[in-house]
């Protein structure tokens, strides 16, 4: 008989690995984990190693019996999984700082989950999570796959449209966050604090917000109009809303909103870091350096708490909070992405959302939600056919399925800048583009 559970992390050399193991440390009376394989690719080895190492201090000054693997051969490692989660980078950090730049020369926002950007990291990663799905299909089938790759609601519909294995979940740390920072504001506990969540991964909205089950909607659009107490994170500027604006919406929007209802003032913030050479990519890759010069030092034993200053910080959190509820049939609610089943009837069955989740030992239940707001279903639509296109190119390495996708992106503001900054990506990153290669070679 099977002992333990096996959880399989790709893209084990990720500077959130650690938090990743310390969650699963916290729960280990819930959640018995019995092997942890930390999976990369040759280019990330040293990574791996270091995080690895740490990894298995942390394990050993817990004092639990949890195996920590490291390796190169992900079939060894998929075999018998039960729980897969996956946090790659194709392209690693230098991919992004072209995914940002690159926009920003032709006037547009660059950033790596929205416009351009989000585009071309979605392009090349979803070809890899699908040979993932292939493999797990095979070597897994029982397996969850838990996803916080980003674009992470891009890469759940390319899985649910055309991915063999559909147990996936994907997970991102944004609805925590803001509960997180809305429970701060209200100065009431965490666990008072319910949010009703609705729309699209980095494009949720808040449809009502509940302390003890009592809607305290106005008081919390009333703070969001308040410029000393903005919910934001740690990768977005913290511009104020306009009160008008925030109270004729009606729901709560997420800090990731602040790229399409604030474009101008974003791009214009971003244009004048692009003068300096100061991305936020760039920013990034300062903290990583940091924080595996931390992670080699063999006298630390714990997650250090620099980790959280990167943008993704309670990710890990996040998939550890569903592994165990999965796991413990616990029923709890969570924010997650799973395929639309009908919860937002606006959106197509078999697409993604993001929205509250009942979660059983079958996998997560989405919560009915119905007809999204007039005010903010556009928007979500709009998103919805650019994932739904972005998704197609993305498997089909077709150049004017990408060109349209890049388009219908309210980002993208200009349909001639549009095909000059597609081409020119094409190529930059055509390594990491092998369903493009046939229209690359041609040209």
């Amino acid at each position: 008989m099977k002992k333990g559970i096996k959880v399989v992390t790709i893209g084990g050399g990720s500077s959130y690995t650690p938090e990743f193991v310390e969650g699963l440390i916290k729960r280990y009376d819930e959640l018995p984990v019995s092997e942890l394989w930390l999976v990369d690719i040759e280019a990330g080895r040293e990574k791996l190693n270091i995080v690895g190492n740490l990894a298995k201090r942390m394990v050993d000054r817990a004092g639990l019996p949890m195996e920590i693997h490291l390796t190169m051969d992900r079939r060894e490692a998929l075999s018998g999984a039960d729980f897969v989660t996956t946090q790659m980078r194709v392209g690693q950090l230098k991919a992004r700082i072209q995914d940002e730049r690159l926009p920003i020369k032709y006037g547009m926002i660059g950033q790596e989950t929205n416009g351009a950007g989000g585009l071309f990291k979605g392009m090349r990663t979803i070809p890899v999570l699908l040979q993932i799905s292939e493999e797990m299909k095979e070597l897994c089938p029982d397996a969850w796959l838990i996803n916080f790759t980003n674009p992470a609601g891009l890469v759940t519909e390319a899985m649910l449209r055309y991915g063999p294995h559909q147990k996936v979940v994907g997970v991102c740390n944004l609805p925590i966050n803001m509960r997180m920072t809305l429970a701060r504001l209200l100065d009431v506990e965490l666990e008072r604090l319910h949010i009703d969540f609705a729309g699209l991964n980095h494009m949720v909205y808040g449809l009502d917000v509940k302390v003890d089950g009592e809607s305290v909607l106005d008081e919390v659009l009333n703070i969001m109009c308040d410029p000393d107490r903005q919910v934001s994170m740690q990768n977005i500027a913290p511009l104020p809303w306009e009160p008008e604006f925030i109270r004729s919406l009606g729901v709560v929007p997420c800090p990731y909103h602040r790229y399409f209802y604030k474009m101008s003032d974003i791009l214009e913030k971003q244009l004048e870091e692009f003068k300096m050479g100061t991305t936020r990519a760039e920013v990034v890759q300062q903290l990583e350096n940091e924080l595996f010069d931390l992670y080699k030092d063999e006298s630390l034993a714990v997650k250090p708490p620099q980790l959280e200053e990167r943008g993704g910080a309670y990710y890990s959190d996040a998939a550890c909070n569903l592994i165990s509820s999965v796991y413990n049939d616990r029923g709890d609610i969570q924010t997650l992405n799973v395929r639309n089943d009908g919860t937002i009837s606006s959106l197509p069955r078999e697409s993604a959302v993001e929205v509250n989740c009942v979660v059983t030992k079958a996998g997560p239940k989405p919560i009915t939600v119905g007809e999204l707001p007039v005010s903010v279903s556009g928007l979500v639509q709009q998103i919805k056919s650019f994932e739904r296109v972005a998704a197609e190119a993305s498997v089909t390495g077709s150049y004017e399925k990408a060109l349209l996708a890049m388009t219908i992106n309210p980002l993208v503001t200009s349909d001639v800048k549009a095909k000059q900054l597609l081409d020119e990506m094409l190529e930059v990153h055509k390594e990491y583009l092998p369903q493009f290669s046939e229209r690359l070679t041609h040209n």
